[in-house]
């Protein structure tokens, strides 16, 4: 009997918070329960208050636990398979919404869209990932794809591959993207070289590499901090170097 009492009273609490979010969307709800309303997707007979609050606590926030492994998630009391399916389903919605929203946008009117998808893609994973965004003459994107996992530099990356992507996709410009699991957003001496080298081989090519994006704990712009212009000062001047032997 306490049982059954117990499940209604759950069930009707979900229901109060389902219809909160039919009536209003996710304003006013706390992470806590928003957490617990995707948990009880898994398992919808089960109590999920306390779950959805002890994973907050143990990742941190509410982006970690969607960008957590689903072992890592099964640590957490009261998660099991099926409430990971759920965080890790709902997860890869949110991506492949996001990458389908870009396509045909034009950058330069989309360049905030364009950084939550990287932050929500990129951000918090436990190695190196490496996104290329492929543009037409007009800067309307083509499509975006993960070309490279681990060690993010030229002896890993292999910068004549991504030319060679970028031709069969028929792009005139590129932006890349990485992320650094420690959080910096300081550029690597690496960082640094990858895009000399991917610039002026695309420069070779007529490909314009438009930007190199850091994510970690927030995000970081080589050409809104003036890097991509002196890169391409220095593909300009290499390859005046060049015609003139």
């Amino acid at each position: 009997m306490e049982k059954e009492q117990w499940q209604k009273k759950g069930a009707g609490h979900r229901q109060r918070l389902r219809d909160r979010f039919l009536e209003r969307g996710l304003d006013g709800f706390t992470d806590a329960e928003v957490l617990e309303l995707l948990l009880s997707f898994g398992t919808p007979r089960s109590d999920c208050k306390d779950t959805a609050r002890s994973a907050l606590e143990h990742f941190g926030s509410l982006a970690a636990v969607l960008e957590a492994s689903l072992p890592a998630l099964q640590e957490i009391k009261g998660i099991g398979a099926k409430n990971g399916f759920a965080v890790h389903f709902i997860q890869a919605v949110s991506r492949r919404y996001l990458k389908e929203r870009l396509r045909g946008k034009r950058y330069l009117h989309s360049s905030n869209e364009v950084r939550n998808y990287l932050l929500h893609s990129l951000r918090g994973l436990k190695k190196e990932i490496l996104t290329v965004i492929y543009l037409d003459s007009s800067h309307a994107i083509l499509n975006t794809e993960t070309v490279a996992e681990g060690t993010i530099n030229v002896n890993t990356v292999y910068p004549r591959e991504l030319v060679k992507k970028a031709l069969q996709e028929n792009a005139s410009a590129l932006i890349i993207a990485h992320n650094h699991p420690s959080g910096s957003l300081d550029p690597s001496p690496q960082d640094l070289q990858l895009t000399r080298t991917l610039a002026l081989l695309g420069s070779l090519m007529q490909i314009q590499l438009l930007d190199h994006i850091i994510i970690g704990d927030g995000s970081f712009s080589f050409a809104d901090h003036g890097l991509m212009n002196e890169i391409s000062q220095q593909c300009r001047e290499t390859m005046e170097g060049l015609h003139q032997r």
